[in-house]
């Protein structure tokens, strides 16, 4: 596979980083490889990328049985059914999906590692996560059941200009501030796909999660 979309990728971030005054190797690229082939997934490892994303449990046991190098670290970060979590918690790095309550407690009856609380923004009824007006009460409550919360994580609103996604990512930043406040262990603000990654880097992620734009050479779609 051509790299060329990696490479623009990478571009693309090392200018946004700029513009908001940071440094791009502080932020973090998940490659969403979802639906790819693993010849594909094999040609973004070999420019040098580690972490991949993975939105079902049948993908990601599909990667695992494949055999892929050992050294990428595997994130899940789609929606994620408590029935499937055991095999989810024992292969990946970091679940980036944590929705509800009832799916933290799941989570550490099947030692769970690293997570992060998804947030639905604009309570959207075909979305997933947390209430944002929450989310003080909701990381206490998480903590409580004993997840290892690292971050937050949020699918903002499709919009048609990705500089109207600004707000929304500002939210969530003011979130992630608060819960670093909180705890040393809390590094991660997860926001920002293939056609809005450079607001997010604006707004403060530390996260993004690519996927179309790397495989496809494309701006469009989400990720």
């Amino acid at each position: 596979m051509d790299t060329a979309g990696l490479s623009a990728v990478r571009a693309r971030m090392q200018d946004a980083a700029e513009r908001a005054g940071r440094d791009v190797d502080e932020i973090d690229l998940v490659v969403v490889s979802k639906m790819r082939s693993n010849e594909e997934v094999l040609s973004v490892y070999g420019a040098g990328e580690r972490i991949f994303g993975e939105n079902r449990q049948q993908g990601l046991r599909a990667r695992i049985e494949a055999d892929l190098p050992a050294d990428i670290t595997w994130h899940f970060i789609g929606p994620l059914q408590s029935r499937k979590a055991r095999y989810v918690a024992a292969h990946v790095g970091l679940l980036h999906s944590l929705d509800r309550l009832s799916l933290a407690q799941r989570w550490v009856a099947v030692d769970g590692g690293p997570a992060l609380i998804q947030f639905n923004l604009a309570g959207e009824l075909q979305k997933v996560g947390f209430d944002p007006g929450r989310a003080d009460e909701v990381l206490a409550e998480v903590l409580e059941v004993g997840v290892d919360v690292r971050g937050v994580m949020a699918i903002p609103p499709l919009v048609e200009d990705p500089a109207e996604s600004a707000p929304w990512f500002a939210m969530l930043r003011g979130i992630f501030e608060r819960y670093r406040d909180e705890s040393p262990l809390i590094d991660v603000c997860s926001m920002g796909m293939t056609n809005d990654f450079e607001v997010a880097i604006a707004e403060g992620a530390t996260t993004i999660r690519v996927g179309r734009a790397i495989f496809e050479g494309t701006n469009t779609g989400r990720h």
